[in-house]
Parts: C-alpha cells; structure tokens; sequence
C-alpha cells in the first residue's frame, strides 16, 4: 500500500507518540508522583526509577513487537508471533526494572527459547488459573500492530488478538487490542479519531457492551476510571483523555 505524505507522518506517529507519552507518563504511574498545575512534564522516576524522559516496559514491548513486523514476518504467524516470544523473553532476562505481574509471571514459565504456542498456552493456563487475565498490558503495546496491515482490516484484527494472548488471555484484553489497533489503523489512514470502527470484529454481544464503554468514556473525564490497571478502565480512559482534550482549529504544521 502507497501511502500518502501524511499518512507515513501518522504512521511512524504512533510509535513516536506511544514512546514519547509512555515516558511523559513514567513518572506519575499509580501516583508515584502527584500531577503539577502546569500538567505533566518529563520528570522521571516512578515504578522503575526511569531517567527524565525515559519511556517504560510498555513501550519496550512495543519494540519487540515493531522489530518483528520491520523484518517484513507476519505478525498472525507462528513464525511472528515466536518472534515476538523469543524478544520478549530476551527483554526480560535483562531483569528490567519494571514490569507487569502477570507478564512477568508468564515470561519465568516459557524459558528461554518460547514458541508462540507455548506463550499462548501459559498465558491461558494462567488465565484459567486465577479466573482473569485482563490487565491492561497488551493494551499499552498495541501501536505497531496495524501498521504491516493498513491496507487490510481484517489482518490488524487477527494480529491484535494473537499478540494479546501471548500475555494477556482475557476477552477484555483481546478485544481493547482489537479495538484500539483498529482505531490507530483509522486514525493513520483517515487524520481521524474513532473508537467505534472496530465494533464489527467482536462478537454482537461484545460489541453492544463496548458500545456502551465508549460512549461512558464519553461522557465522563479520564480520572473516573480507576483502576486503570485493568484492560476496560485503560481503555476509557485513554478515550476519554483523547475525546476531552481540546484541539486547535489552526494546523500547526501549516501554519
């Protein structure tokens, strides 16, 4: 697929955006660090004591994932998605400093060589186990998802929901990837922002209930949502944070 001038600037965008917000973020996760009058600013510290400006494990596990689509492997692929396996569990045996629970937990059980059905399969089992795997870390990842796939809709859907579940078994956590890779497709392809463009990928019964999620994250401001560590409660709020933030009439980039 040719893209246009500013459709390539939206798509390396993504990645860009997701690393410079994760590493605006790092600092005020789960109220490491309480939020100035003048907004949030490149602080450091946090979870993991990051540098100023330094992005966190979300962000890094996007590249894992953007290092597999770059190399041209399908990401809906047992090759791919053992690609994806293999770069996370390197990422981890660096001993990061910061990390999700349940990621973590299922990267000390595939070793250190994992298949994508190995992952897949301790991840369901950890999600049998406790009754929910739906943390919002396969959410956090998603950006380079649809960008192998901009030209196909319903490839970005597949993928999004193999790559969830190598972490992050749940419903809810597939489908918010489902839904989140969808609109970032949309987003790049047509300058524009919807929630809803993926609905017809989930089941009727989840659509109608995602339905009613997004437009609640319409209706309400960001910081209702709590705990954001769960998939759901991310998801609002991001939407939420992007529908009620004001955006100027004036193109900066043309004027």
């Amino acid at each position: 697929m040719t893209l246009t001038t500013a459709q390539l600037d939206r798509a390396c965008g993504a990645l860009l955006g997701t690393a410079i917000g994760d590493a605006l973020g790092a600092g005020y996760e789960f109220g490491s660090a309480p939020l100035g009058p003048e907004g949030p600013a490149m602080i450091g510290g946090g979870l993991g004591n990051f540098a100023p400006g330094e992005w966190t494990d979300d962000t890094t596990m996007m590249w894992c994932i953007a290092d597999v689509a770059a190399r041209g492997i399908d990401l809906r692929s047992d090759e791919g998605l053992s690609a994806i396996a293999r770069n996370f569990r390197d990422w981890y045996e660096t001993r990061p400093r910061d990390i999700g629970i349940q990621t973590s937990q299922i990267l000390g059980r595939v070793g250190s060589d994992p298949t994508a059905a190995g992952m897949t399969e301790a991840a369901a089992e950890l999600h049998r186990r406790a009754g929910r795997s739906g943390g919002n870390g396969s959410l956090m990842r998603t950006a380079p998802i649809a960008l192998p796939y901009l030209d196909d809709a319903d490839a970005v859907a597949s993928a999004a929901r193999a790559v969830s579940a190598l972490t992050h078994y749940e419903d809810d956590a597939q489908d918010a990837c489902v839904l989140w890779s969808l609109a970032i497709r949309h987003a790049i392809l047509m300058g524009e922002f919807d929630a809803r463009v993926g609905l017809r990928f989930l089941t009727p019964a989840q659509a109608a209930r995602w339905e009613g999620l997004i437009t609640e994250a319409e209706t309400r401001e960001p910081g209702a949502f709590t705990p954001n560590g769960w998939v759901v409660a991310a998801f609002q709020a991001a939407w939420s944070a992007i529908v009620h933030t004001l955006v100027p009439d004036v193109d900066p980039c043309r004027h």
